[in-house]
């Protein structure tokens, strides 16, 4: 019989968990697999981020607890496989912490955080026994958005020594790739240069140390507002966007997008 608290703590989660997948639990939990709710985990992962980039910790707070609930979920239907447990991933975490801080729970000597990310590097080519730095790239997920892969992949090749750490040498080739494009040539042809060009750019805002996604997210979200307020001017004119004449819909966009 499971006893109802005003406070939880991690060992209620897991009873919780077990019991909603039981047999006699609820009728939608014990019928999910890995893959039925492999989306849920990726969304409540990007709220995490939400939480984060609104600066809202009672936003925060709560999207971690169902990103954890992620986890616990995927580790109770491993538990029932006779796989793993939570605890088991709870180990193997406090194990690679361990592992790769050396310096914190050894006796390694380190000068700063680019000791530690090299060390780092190090230990991980190590514990997944990875002789060559192209296994490190090739190991970086291949469903990772596209931004956020080439940026890893980016960074691993400028450790492993390859000569890409230059942001105006990178500026410079970003400009003559876009003069390869075709305006009137082959779709294949210029999407192989974008794809290039934009692979240029993850590498440019890791030399910057940006986010390329949250970069690319907030100009999105501010592209958005001013379409927003375009469309409201434009009503306000009593014109609609897709009839208006070249020289109206020029007037509008100088009156909104100036000075963006």
């Amino acid at each position: 019989m499971f006893t109802i608290k005003e406070r939880y703590n991690i060992d209620d989660l897991l009873e919780i968990m077990a019991m909603l997948r039981s047999e006699n639990g609820c009728p939608w939990d014990k019928v999910q697999t890995h893959e039925s709710i492999r989306t849920d985990l990726i969304e409540e992962a990007y709220e995490v981020c939400e939480g984060i980039d609104n600066n809202s910790p009672e936003m925060l707070r709560e999207e971690l607890g169902d990103l954890l609930l992620q986890i616990v979920f995927h580790s109770q239907i491993e538990r029932e496989e006779g796989n793993f447990t939570f605890d088991d991933v709870c180990n193997d975490i406090c194990q690679k912490l361990v592992f790769r801080h050396p310096h914190v729970f050894g006796d390694v000597k380190v000068n700063g955080s680019e000791d530690v990310l090299k060390n780092w590097d190090a230990l991980k080519k190590e514990s997944k026994n990875q002789e060559s730095y192209s296994e490190t790239l090739e190991c970086v997920p291949k469903n990772f958005p596209a931004l956020l892969r080439g940026e890893k992949v980016c960074k691993r090749a400028s450790r492993a020594g390859l000569p890409i750490n230059d942001a105006q040498d990178t500026v410079k080739s970003i400009c003559d790739d876009l003069k390869k494009l075709e305006f009137d040539g082959e779709a294949s042809q210029n999407q192989q240069i974008m794809g290039d060009i934009l692979l240029k750019f993850c590498n440019l805002s890791r030399i910057l140390k940006t986010d390329g996604e949250k970069a690319l997210t907030y100009s999105i979200n501010k592209f958005i507002m001013l379409f927003s307020t375009l469309e409201k001017t434009a009503s306000s004119k009593g014109l609609s966007l897709d009839s208006c004449t070249d020289a109206e819909m020029k007037e509008l966009m100088d009156n909104v997008f100036s000075g963006q």
